[in-house]
């Protein structure tokens, strides 16, 4: 009987190692995930609510039916968009004029995409409620998580779409809350004066979170500079397009500045000579000179 060759061997052993040592991985279960999304997003909670209520309340003082003020949460979620539309409105600009200034102020949104996008591409129709749902503070939520789905690991990236998925539905819902709260408390009189600074209380919070999360601090300090610069260079009115321009010049700057360093720290390889002209076949004439006979001449 022949013995099996150390290929096939090989082959066998680690077969049976991956079907005895380590099993098939599981997929997390829906309501650990449902837990683990509700304990990331407490704190986009704490400001979410008080904002959307704060939200909802300034939505009463238009003369519009406050379930307009909910379907804004439900179907736009633009966060400070929605306080500058109320703005606009209450001071009688159109559709249009809302339409476009929203646009120009959630246009830092398209940034947050293009860093996420490898992580939404195999989400499926999932990525099209993720897309939609990117405000801020999800943003900083999901920046943050570990990559705990590889690529070779279809179960584990599962389920790292499937906790981004609660994540961003559970952010909307406590917005939805708090503007439904808002458009009820709306209805009474009471003093709402300082509530607008959840949202700076929120974006403090989210910020250390984000500090001890990343790696790569710099580009972290590098915002805070560019933007601590832009108080003192810019005005009041520019100051959020500047700083973000700014920031991603230098950012591209330092990109295009370690991409040719590395350049320059590989070896260069000098290509051998190309030699156009194509090799001789002289073994021809090497065969012709073998077989030809010497001459012998008579003394």
């Amino acid at each position: 009987m022949s013995s099996p060759s150390p290929a096939s061997t090989s082959h066998a052993s680690r077969g049976d190692t991956a079907g005895a040592g380590s099993p098939p991985r599981q997929p997390v279960s829906g309501r650990h995930l449902w837990q683990q999304a509700l304990n990331q997003t407490l704190p986009v909670m704490f400001g979410y609510i008080p904002l959307g209520a704060a939200f909802g309340v300034l939505f009463t003082q238009l003369p519009l039916s406050p379930w307009l003020g909910l379907l804004m949460s439900l179907v736009i979620l633009a966060g400070a968009g929605q306080f500058l539309a109320v703005a606009l409105l209450g001071a009688g600009a159109g559709i249009t004029e809302v339409c476009v200034a929203t646009l120009l102020l959630n246009s830092r949104h398209l940034f947050y995409g293009l860093s996420l996008l490898e992580r939404f591409r195999a989400a499926g129709l999932g990525k099209l409620y993720l897309i939609f749902g990117l405000t801020d503070e999800t943003y900083s939520l999901l920046a943050s998580l570990p990559r705990s789905g590889e690529r070779d690991d279809p179960v584990a990236r599962r389920d790292d779409q499937r906790l981004m998925l609660r994540i961003t539905f559970l952010n909307q819902s406590w917005w939805v809350l708090g503007t439904l709260l808002g458009l009820a408390a709306g209805q009474l009189s009471f003093d709402s004066s300082g509530i607008e600074f959840a949202l700076t209380a929120l974006f403090v919070v989210l910020g250390i979170e984000q500090w001890f999360a990343l790696r790569e601090r710099w580009p972290f300090m590098l915002g805070l500079l560019v933007t601590l610069a832009g108080l003192w260079l810019l005005p009041e009115d520019q100051l959020l397009l500047g700083s973000i321009a700014a920031a991603c010049a230098l950012l591209l700057g330092q990109y295009h500045y370690q991409r040719g360093k590395r350049g320059k720290q590989q070896p260069h390889v000098t290509p051998a000579p190309r030699d156009d002209h194509p090799p001789q076949d002289t073994s021809g004439a090497r065969r012709t000179e073998h077989n030809q006979a010497p001459e012998h001449t008579t003394p």
